[in-house]
């Protein structure tokens, strides 16, 4: 199936949607304050060690300090690798004001820090290079063992006598010239000379080297041989793509287009509606079933439910084929919406053991698309599908919402009832205290819960009045949310 690449972009974003059949596939967003940090190298300052954790906090000139846990420092995991006994604790690696060479490998996600290497991995367009590491890898999605081999060799051929480091080769590079696998290698050589060269000179924390830009790594990273047409709405940003492609992807130039039309490119595609829908709990399936998404900090549930659907043989069948539908959405809606950890899926409870395996068959298909990590564990002895999906960036919800500042993220709200209740016994308690002398109390409120105090719980309101042989008056403050309240004693 082939798919289509749409790029909007504004001075204070990029966006890019993947199109496959018409609907949008996945959608990845770039601020310009607030840019995704993967792959950026910095010379660092370690601000705080933690033996109990075998942990280091990592200053590198963000808001919040980054994170390195011991496993992820090079010489202990090549100590590892060799199976070595010489691995050190990490108190005795590092010590507070050291300078570090790191990168980042995962962005800040919530209260998080940004996760830190200190293997340094530079991606360029064929290969990604090891400087560290002596070992020649090959892309996982290249399944012949005689292409790998291939690969390897004309790889090894290529590499000039003084290089110490490694070499991944990318699944692109299946169709790369001698001359195109040598200019890349060149360059990235180059960089990393660069950044070596400056991470001895530039004082820490700063920043040594910045990953390409969203619309850049969309080139470097998402061509294949399904991409089609590359829409790009912005004159200059085309061009600068076309620069970047004629330099390190000849073979993309001639996809690349510009958009010139009259309506917003976003709005052709119909893309904004479908990202609106991304951000909400609840997706409607074809048959009239449904699915509902529910994102929480430990983990993503997704939760099938038939709805309308009543199929049109029996209750087996319509189950089964809900589910089967249902798979096909929710592997989409985890690449459209960037859920990422672990998730669980309640698929509707199928008696049939090769129903059960239809429909695990069906999602590990519409899952063989996406770009990130996927591990799908199977059905659980409760009848739940446990997964992984590599979590990296943050969720499209997190980059386009906040918490409600009223229910701070429940979902639902105190009734206005209990919150009548709430105000009686707050009343009470400050009678109780003897602390002031109050004439009279004042409640100030929503107009919901005025309502309630006026009509429904007037009694209520009475009797603490007659309880504490005080008036209550009341008082409406429209700027006030349902929970929110104040009394004022006078």
């Amino acid at each position: 199936m082939k798919e289509d690449i749409l790029i909007n972009v504004t001075p204070q974003e990029t966006r890019v949607v993947v199109m496959a059949a018409g609907i949008p596939q996945e959608v990845h967003i770039e601020r310009a304050h607030n840019r995704g940090m993967v792959g950026n190298i910095y010379i660092g300052k370690v601000a705080r060690v933690l033996p109990g954790m075998q942990s280091a906090f990592i200053e590198i000139g963000l808001e919040r300090a980054a994170f390195l846990h011991v496993a992820d420092i090079w010489e202990q995991r090549k100590s590892a690798a060799k199976g070595t006994a010489d691995a050190k604790p990490i108190e005795h690696i590092l010590a507070e004001g050291q300078p570090v060479l790191v990168q980042v490998i995962k962005d800040p996600i919530g209260t998080k820090g940004a996760r830190l290497s200190t293997q340094i991995s530079i991606a360029g367009r064929l290969v990604v290079y090891l400087p560290q590491d002596p070992h020649i890898g090959i892309s996982q999605r290249i399944e012949d063992e005689t292409e790998r081999q291939h690969l390897r060799e004309k790889l090894a051929l290529l590499l000039p006598p003084d290089e110490t480091g490694g070499f991944i080769i990318r699944t692109v590079a299946e169709t790369a010239t001698d001359a195109e696998f040598a200019n890349d290698i060149r360059y990235l050589r180059k960089l990393w000379h660069d950044i070596r060269g400056r991470a001895f000179t530039e004082p820490a924390p700063t920043l040594l080297h910045q990953d390409l830009s969203l619309a850049q790594r969309v080139l470097r990273d998402f061509i294949n041989e399904d991409t089609g047409r590359i829409h790009v709405d912005s004159r200059e940003n085309f061009v600068k793509l076309q620069e970047f492609a004629r330099e390190y992807m000849p073979n993309v130039f001639d996809q690349l287009e510009h958009y010139t039309g009259s309506r917003p490119l976003f709005d052709v595609h119909n893309v904004e509606p479908e990202i609106e829908k991304a951000l909400a709990r609840r997706v409607d399936l074809k048959s009239g079933g449904y699915i509902i998404v529910d994102q929480t900090e430990a983990m993503t549930t997704v939760d099938v439910n038939t709805g309308g659907f009543v199929g049109v043989r029996n209750f087996d069948d319509t189950i089964f084929k809900t589910n089967l539908e249902a798979a096909r959405v929710i592997a989409r809606q985890l690449r459209l919406r960037n859920l990422g950890g672990i998730i669980i899926i309640d698929f509707i409870d199928m008696h049939d053991a090769a129903h059960r395996d239809a429909v695990l068959v069906e999602l590990n298909m519409a899952l063989a698309r996406d770009h990130t990590r996927v591990t799908v564990n199977g059905f659980s002895p409760l009848g739940l599908v446990e997964m992984t999906r590599k979590r990296t960036r943050e969720s499209l919800a997190h980059v386009l919402c906040e918490p409600c500042p009223v229910c701070e993220g429940r979902g639902e709200l105190k009734t206005a009832r209990t919150v009548c209740y709430e105000i009686l016994r707050e009343i009470l308690r400050e009678e109780r205290q003897f602390q002031f002398n109050a004439k009279e109390y004042r409640v100030i409120a929503s107009q919901k819960v005025i309502d309630m105090f006026l009509e429904e719980e007037s009694s209520s309101l009475a009797m603490l009045g007659d309880f504490i042989g005080k008036p209550v008056s009341l008082q409406v403050e429209s700027g006030y949310h349902q929970e929110e309240f104040d009394i004022i004693l006078i």
